[in-house]
């Protein structure tokens, strides 16, 4: 996993207001979870980070370990949640997620098809239906993405989470999710019409 450094220094003030006033600054307001934990529940530790250092780090497919100093203190993290404007795509608010080296975490990691499918060489055509697949597994052995290979997927066929499994790693999206699927295109249609007369 590539890791990524932010600074952020920590909120006295929390509330719609003062997150209002934070993003007119040009800061974005954050919450680190960690091991701290009050009633059974967990703690979040407020903070905030400028915009401009945040961009790399989400306008990205890719996912990041990220080194967090907040006031001088060193985190490891990752994004849990991000909050969107709903009309502006403003970015409102970062969960982060502390993480060390034994205990697992659930990520939704990028899926990169490899190779061309049999279905595709008989015109079909490669459809993705989700970009990511979350998995549980110590930050350490989490790669960056999942290839999947679909090589051998024929038209009109699909390869659903169920079917794949990656070493060290427990997938924790649905087995009946379809990751992908080739579905029949016009031209395949006329090709197999021609080939059954």
């Amino acid at each position: 996993m590539k890791e990524f450094a932010l600074t952020g220094q920590k909120r006295e003030t929390v509330g719609k207001k003062a997150s209002k006033m934070m993003r007119k600054e040009g800061l974005v307001p954050c919450n680190l979870y960690g091991e701290a934990v009050e009633d059974g529940k967990p703690v979040a530790m407020a903070f905030a980070i400028p915009m401009a250092d945040l961009r790399k780090a989400i306008y990205t497919p890719e996912i990041y370990l990220i080194n967090l100093t907040i006031d001088g203190q060193a985190h490891k993290a990752v994004i849990k949640e991000m909050q969107f404007h709903p009309v502006t795509d403003a970015l409102l608010h970062i969960d982060f997620y502390e993480v060390n080296e034994t205990k697992p975490i659930t990520i939704g990691i990028p899926v990169k098809l490899n190779g061309l499918a049999a279905g595709v060489r008989n015109g079909g055509k490669l459809n993705l239906s989700i970009r990511k697949i979350n998995v549980t597994a110590p930050y350490k052995q989490i790669p960056e993405i999942l290839n999947i290979d679909v090589t051998n997927l024929e038209l009109g066929k699909s390869i659903k989470v169920g079917q794949l499994s990656f070493e060290g790693l427990q997938i924790a999206t649905s087995p009946e999710v379809i990751v992908c699927s080739v579905k029949a295109t016009r031209a395949s249609r006329s090709a197999a019409a021609a080939a059954a007369q």
